[in-house]
């Protein structure tokens, strides 16, 4: 683990670092960063990774306040990644919803579920990944 990382709870970033934080994966919510930051601003949970003054990794949480929490973005900026900060932000997670039923991730990548295996996750016996996209006539 980076001993030169900090986290935080506290929203204390600006839009352009959230901006520039999500294109450094190309990531295309990086392109709205008004609604990008709206979003994370109303979110329940929002765990960031600093360097210094620099933005380099967040996770969101929405959460019911009870039964599931729900992790969405998890990203670490290219420059830092494989430092453990990823992981490490997981395990707050972990550790801020440990009373909740579920806590629940959905990669949108399948090579990344051995990420998360490695945190504990397991994959749904049944489930499958839906969702209707929303933005692709604004592109």
């Amino acid at each position: 683990m980076n001993k030169n990382i900090t986290y935080t709870e506290e929203k204390i970033f600006s839009k352009e670092q959230v901006q520039e934080l999500f294109l450094s994966v190309g990531w295309v919510s990086g392109k709205y960063p008004q609604r990008l930051y709206k979003a994370l601003m109303n979110s329940e949970t929002v765990i960031t990774a600093w360097s210094g003054d620099r933005l380099v990794g967040l996770v969101r949480v929405i959460d019911d306040s009870e039964m599931v929490a729900y992790m969405h973005y998890v990203l670490v900026n290219p420059e830092f990644q494989g430092q453990g900060i990823a992981g490490t932000m997981v395990e707050l997670v972990k550790e801020k919803y440990k009373d909740y039923l579920y806590i629940e991730i959905m990669p949108e990548e399948s090579k990344n579920a051995a990420f998360y295996e490695k945190h504990g996750f397991v994959t749904m016996t049944d489930g499958v990944a839906m969702q209707i996209c929303n933005y692709a006539n604004e592109l």
